[in-house]
């Protein structure tokens, strides 16, 4: 009798996550550079994986056709993200300098500065969710680690015992099975406070300057399934959101983004060498 292969711990989590999940927009599909011109939405999430310099020439280029009114980056704190001024965005050095760039632990400020440069006049906003918030996470949980408004952005409720188990799969495989298994919960409750503060961060610049934004962002919080797009449908669901995510071959046929883009992997070496 033919074998058949059991399904991956990834495909169990995105189809579980998606029976739960919020609508995306119709049509979800792979996309070259050529479909970044079609990314309209009060909120757009433009996923990387954070060192290919291909992915951050894709996000420049979708915002330099969005036109974005603000720009929120995972990158950057709410105070650092201050330093954006337009007077600061003449040049990679002057701005680098002025977010305190080459201090963050972030990949080289010359990939990320055309994206600041393709939305010049565009309001600058930071996620980044400070240490002791993520040590609470760890501690206390997402919610309480959150504060006010975490129900609002799902953080009050437990996740399903079989997608807790599945992210926490996840997060073991991404931290190269290199951990105690028994650190995972912690993990899981740091990507879903990160998430939230993404979420609230794009509907506070939404606010603000009526929109679009523009979410700069790793394509693990730009899931449409249970990411920042996710939680944006469920806290704001009149407001329109749209999901790309940006992955590196060799990749599955169905992704969880309204939109993606497959590259080929950065050069790099073996990420798992700093567990050893």
């Amino acid at each position: 009798m033919k074998r058949v292969p059991r399904p991956s711990a990834a495909a169990l989590l995105l189809a579980l996550a998606l029976a739960f999940a919020p609508a995306a927009p119709a049509a979800a599909q792979r996309i070259g550079s050529e479909g970044l011109a079609g990314l309209g939405a009060q909120i757009v999430v433009l996923g990387e994986v954070h060192d290919n310099a291909e992915h951050h020439a894709n996000q420049a280029l979708a915002v330099a056709l969005l036109r974005p009114a603000a720009l929120v980056f995972e990158m950057l704190s709410p105070e650092r993200a201050a330093a954006a001024t337009p007077a600061n965005r003449e040049s990679a050095a002057q701005l680098g300098a002025a977010l305190q760039w080459e201090a963050s632990g972030w990949p080289d400020f010359a990939m990320y500065f055309p994206i600041f440069a393709a939305a010049p006049e565009a309001t600058v906003r930071g996620a980044a969710v400070p240490r002791a918030s993520l040590l609470h996470a760890i501690a206390e949980g997402a919610e309480a680690a959150f504060g006010l408004e975490a129900a609002r952005f799902g953080l009050a409720e437990p996740l399903a015992p079989e997608v807790q188990r599945l992210r926490e799969a996840e997060q073991m495989a991404a931290h190269c099975n290199a951990l105690p298994p028994e650190r995972m919960a912690g993990m899981v409750a740091v990507q879903r406070l990160r998430d939230a503060a993404l979420a609230q961060a794009a509907l506070a610049a939404l606010e603000l300057t009526g929109g679009p934004v523009a979410v700069i962002t790793g394509s693990g919080h730009a899931r449409s399934d249970y990411g920042v797009p996710a939680l944006l449908r469920r806290a704001a669901p009149g407001v329109s959101v749209l999901a790309l995510g940006q992955i590196e071959a060799p990749a599955e046929e169905v992704q969880p983004y309204d939109r993606w883009i497959v590259t080929d992997p950065a050069p790099r070496g073996d990420p798992c060498l700093a567990f050893r």
